[in-house]
């Protein structure tokens, strides 16, 4: 098997160049979620299980709870507190995956709105090094948007690429709307993290680690979601056709010679 040349005739350059860069960050992003599977054992699907039933049952409500409250509290934040630096960011929920997971499942579960805040805030500070407007509610919907990535314990590259072509249009309730088609996705994620972080013994290494992958994880995401549309937004080029190119470098067809 061999694969077909991308075709980027129609792009300049500059634009394949950035396309390439940002496809480099989607394929890598979820390198150290690999490495925190290692640390903990077993395999991304079976971690669910390690929780109890009533754990997973609860977990939809709770993501959809911690969804709605950062939604306004991220925003809120910004007009108290600069936007930092990915790597402070991921220092930030570092720390806090080491004091949820030292506690067990009750402070692991304590920790997730917060964490889940902090993320959105680093998010929106991508968005807005990318020159969008995040006061702007469609743009921090879009935020949100970045949560319906596969997760650094998962990567389904199918799945994975639809947030990236997900339109967004805001009209009455619509941010609920966006939050209960995110939630499913996210409480799946966020329940592989809570049984990493409650492993005996290591839970606050677990955590630790566990913390690291998930920060880097979206905000690499985010670098390539917003990342995207600015280079859409900077080279007069359809988003459209910027997806269906960045696809191509991610997952090239294949042909029999």
């Amino acid at each position: 098997m061999a694969q077909t040349p991308v075709e980027t005739e129609d792009l300049s350059p500059e634009t394949s160049a950035a396309l390439d860069a940002l496809a480099d960050r989607f394929r890598t992003a979820d390198g150290v979620g690999m490495q925190v599977l290692g640390l903990i054992g077993g395999q991304a699907e079976d971690l669910l299980g390690r929780l109890p039933m009533s754990v997973r049952q609860g977990l939809d409500t709770a993501t959809k709870r911690a969804l709605e409250v950062a939604f306004d509290a991220a925003s809120v934040s910004r007009g108290r507190l600069r936007d930092r630096p990915d790597w402070l960011n991921t220092v930030a929920t570092t720390a806090m995956g080491a004091v949820g997971g030292a506690g067990g499942l009750s402070t692991a579960m304590a920790e997730l709105p917060v964490t889940t805040t902090v993320l959105l805030r680093a998010i929106q500070g991508i968005a807005a090094d990318e020159g969008f407007d995040v006061t702007d509610r469609t743009v921090r919907a879009q935020c949100l948007q970045v949560f319906a990535a596969a997760g650094p314990l998962s990567r389904d590259d199918g799945t994975d690429m639809a947030f990236l072509s997900t339109r967004i249009t805001l009209s009455g309730p619509a941010v609920h709307g966006i939050i209960a088609k995110v939630a499913p996705r996210l409480a799946t994620v966020l329940g592989q993290k809570l049984a990493a972080q409650a492993v005996p013994v290591i839970g606050a290494a677990a955590g630790a680690a566990t913390n690291y992958a998930f920060t880097s994880y979206y905000q690499e995401m985010a670098r390539v979601y917003f990342g995207l549309r600015a280079l859409a937004r900077d080279s007069g080029t359809d988003v459209e056709v910027l997806l269906r190119e960045f696809r191509l470098r991610i997952d090239p067809p294949k042909r029999i010679l």
